[in-house]
């Protein structure tokens, strides 16, 4: 019996979803990105978890789409492909609890896209991010959407025109990344940060991130319009009260939906 295409594992409260297809180089197939849509699913009603990592096995984080399954397909089949990955990169998004993308190696196309659609990305100083679509004569336009929404508009444009891949420390000057470290430090510095996220109540997070990308988008006025809304429902949450009093109280608090794994 072959392995899952997407591994599973929990250390403490962070479920660690590793893509698990390294001989097609982690290619988000209709397979895999069904495995990735069913696990989003199931963390996202599993309180014990609060954070989630997403890496990948081997040497690439992942290719893009399995162009075996671009080639000769009907209207309907290549509609059908590009929902279910838009599904899942928008799963990683609406997901309450941060996501953070362990990025060893290349990541290429929709893979590119997989690291742009995570929260938060730790690279190690040997990855490479390319959306090199236009090569090939499929410019990469989905992989576009959380691109031109995470870095710098021309350079989310040269990225995508020119299709040739930057490196790690360009990608953090750029903003895709949010820390470089060496490759062997890959594992633990996502893990370290992973468990700040712990100290916070999860309930506070998940109201965070979801407000975060709301506002995109919107006008300054308009954001204002609905951040204050979300403050006002934030200020009343238990969890809320209970942090200003232990602030004021200056001890540590205690979150109201904190899960016992953590």
């Amino acid at each position: 019996m072959s392995e899952p295409l997407v591994l599973r594992e929990t250390d403490q409260a962070i479920a660690i979803l590793t893509l698990n297809h390294p001989a097609r180089r982690n290619a988000l197939s209709r397979a895999v990105l069904t495995s990735l849509q069913e696990q989003i699913g199931a963390i996202e009603s599993d309180d014990a978890v609060r954070v989630v990592i997403l890496r990948a096995a081997g040497t690439v984080f992942s290719s893009g789409h399995d162009l075996r399954e671009l080639v000769g397909k009907s209207r309907e089949e290549y509609e059908s492909l590009f929902r279910l990955c838009t599904q899942v990169m928008e799963g990683l998004r609406q997901l309450g609890k941060p996501v953070i993308a362990s990025v060893q190696g290349l990541a290429t196309a929709a893979g590119c896209q997989l690291v742009a659609s995570c929260d938060l990305v730790v690279a190690s100083e040997a990855a490479r991010f390319a959306t090199p679509g236009v090569q090939i004569g499929l410019f990469c336009t989905t992989p576009a959407v959380p691109l031109v929404r995470t870095v710098l508009p021309r350079r989310a444009l040269e990225m995508l025109l020119t299709g040739e891949p930057i490196d790690a420390n360009e990608a953090w000057r750029i903003g895709l990344v949010n820390r470089v470290v060496p490759p062997d430090r890959l594992s633990e510095a996502t893990k370290d940060l992973a468990r700040r996220l712990l100290r916070f109540s999860p309930e506070v997070l998940a109201l965070g991130k979801r407000a975060f990308y709301d506002h995109l988008g919107l006008s300054c006025a308009d954001a204002y319009d609905a951040a204050e809304k979300v403050m006002v429902a934030n200020a009343l949450l238990d969890d809320a009260q209970e942090g200003i009093r232990a602030f004021l109280e200056k001890r540590s608090p205690v979150w109201s939906t904190e899960s016992t794994g953590s």
